[in-house]
């Protein structure tokens, strides 16, 4: 059997053992342990899984995924995401369309301290739902704002995705996390345009909120202000470069725990309940972390990445028609895998050829990142529109699927925007690091 033949055979491996619902991280221990003794040894095998565990766990830059979701999950206990959601809706709650508006925005400003998408979309869904259930909002529209703006937890940093980027492409976390902001924000803004939209068409499905006084938009901003000055600080910190991001993460936790407490929000119960899903989490994401890292290796052995580069080349698709044939594949992928899995089973094969092709890899990540978002909400799987029918029990997908189609459009556009624009993206990252 020659290596290349044994690299497919383990893409195909990968693929079978996944359909039969092993989880990723175990998929790819297994393919990637089995694969190096098929091609070197069960000794060289042993070497492999230990050292890669080893290296993986003591990675000290992978920091960042414990305290930003433990961030994330002591904002949320300490019922934080109602303050934010609550200035959101203060300031456009009035306008036609505009709790789900709010809901744009509450799941943009949790995106910042929470770095995940289905955290994200449970959340503010918890919060924001009820909300619009009340005022007729329609079924679509709520829901699908909802699943739509919690994908902005998987682009605004601090990003589970880029920092898995970051540590399989060795690249700058900082940078990453710096190109996320730009995008995020247009993205944010595209989504409440998709609102706009939807209800001038159809303006039964969101009708106008209470009108409220300025003086109490004020005062209901104010109260949100001690979680926004904690994003401001971390994110800002780290453009300044004050912080590293490990360092921003840690004094992010750290402050949001400090003002829990200090507000009375936080008891022993919800804070042991945060660390707990905090250390979920996180074992999750350092075994599918160590998964890949045990795969890659039989990958650089088998000469897989350059054998799919040379296909490329030789079949003259160009650059631009390279990335569209890369984004395709994502946009297939996504349909059946979430975002993680995505991006590392296929970090390996895509970024060689994205390097060799001539694009920038912190641009790239950012257009991955937003590629497999729209994975989050297109069926068969969209992980974000079960998260939400969790919540909304009784509305059917179908009119969940129907309710993200104009976020998704935007989504398409905010692609296209980034891609003829690469600056979007970059231009942060430059200036800092510049």
């Amino acid at each position: 059997m020659t290596d290349l033949t044994l690299g497919v055979l383990a893409f195909v491996a990968l693929f079978g053992l996944m359909i039969f619902r092993t989880p990723v991280a175990f998929a790819m221990l297994i393919v990637g342990y089995f694969g190096m003794a098929l091609q070197g040894g069960f000794r060289t095998a042993g070497a492999v899984l230990v050292t890669e565990t080893y290296s993986s766990v003591t990675n000290y830059s992978l920091i960042v995924v414990p305290m930003f979701v433990l961030l994330g999950n002591v904002a949320s206990a300490a019922g934080f995401s109602r303050g934010l959601y609550d200035a959101a809706y203060a300031w456009v709650g009035r306008f036609r369309g505009g709790l789900a508006s709010a809901s744009v925005l509450g799941c943009a400003a949790f995106s910042a301290v929470s770095g995940s998408s289905v955290a994200t979309a449970v959340t503010i869904g918890k919060v924001a739902l009820p909300e619009m259930r009340r005022l007729g909002y329609a079924d679509g529209l709520s829901t699908g704002s909802i699943a739509a703006g919690g994908t902005l937890g998987f682009l605004i940093p601090p990003s589970t995705g880029f920092v898995l980027y970051a540590i399989l492409t060795e690249e700058s976390i900082g940078r990453l996390f710096m190109a996320g902001i730009l995008p995020g924000l247009l993205m944010t803004a595209l989504f409440m345009a998709a609102v706009w939209l939807t209800v001038l068409r159809k303006p039964e499905a969101g009708r106008p909120g209470d009108p409220m006084a300025f003086s109490d938009r004020l005062r209901i901003l104010s109260a949100a202000l001690p979680l926004i000055a904690v994003m401001v600080l971390s994110i800002g910190g780290i453009y300044a470069g004050v912080f590293t991001p490990v360092e921003a993460s840690a004094i992010g936790a750290g402050l949001v725990i400090l003002i829990a407490l200090a507000t009375g929000a936080l008891t022993l119960k919800t804070f042991t309940g945060a660390v707990l899903e905090t250390v979920q989490t996180s074992a999750m994401l350092y075994m599918i972390v160590i998964g890949a890292n045990v795969l890659n290796p039989l990958l650089a052995v088998t000469k897989l990445p350059v054998a799919f580069s040379d296909l490329l080349t030789v079949l003259g698709f160009g650059p631009y028609g390279t990335l569209f044939l890369i984004l395709m594949c994502y946009v297939v992928l996504g349909m059946f895998l979430d975002g993680l899995a995505m991006l590392v089973i296929t970090l390996p094969i895509f970024f060689p050829i994205v390097l060799q092709q001539g694009f920038d890899p912190i641009w790239f990540g950012v257009v991955a990142v937003i590629v497999i978002e729209m994975g989050m909400i297109t069926p068969p799987v969209g992980l974000n529109v079960f998260v939400i029918r969790s919540v909304a029990r009784d509305v059917p997908m179908a009119t969940i699927f129907k309710g993200v189609a104009p976020f998704l459009l935007a989504m398409i556009l905010c692609l296209l925007l980034i891609v003829c624009f690469p600056q979007i993206a970059l231009l942060l990252p430059n200036s800092m690091f510049g």
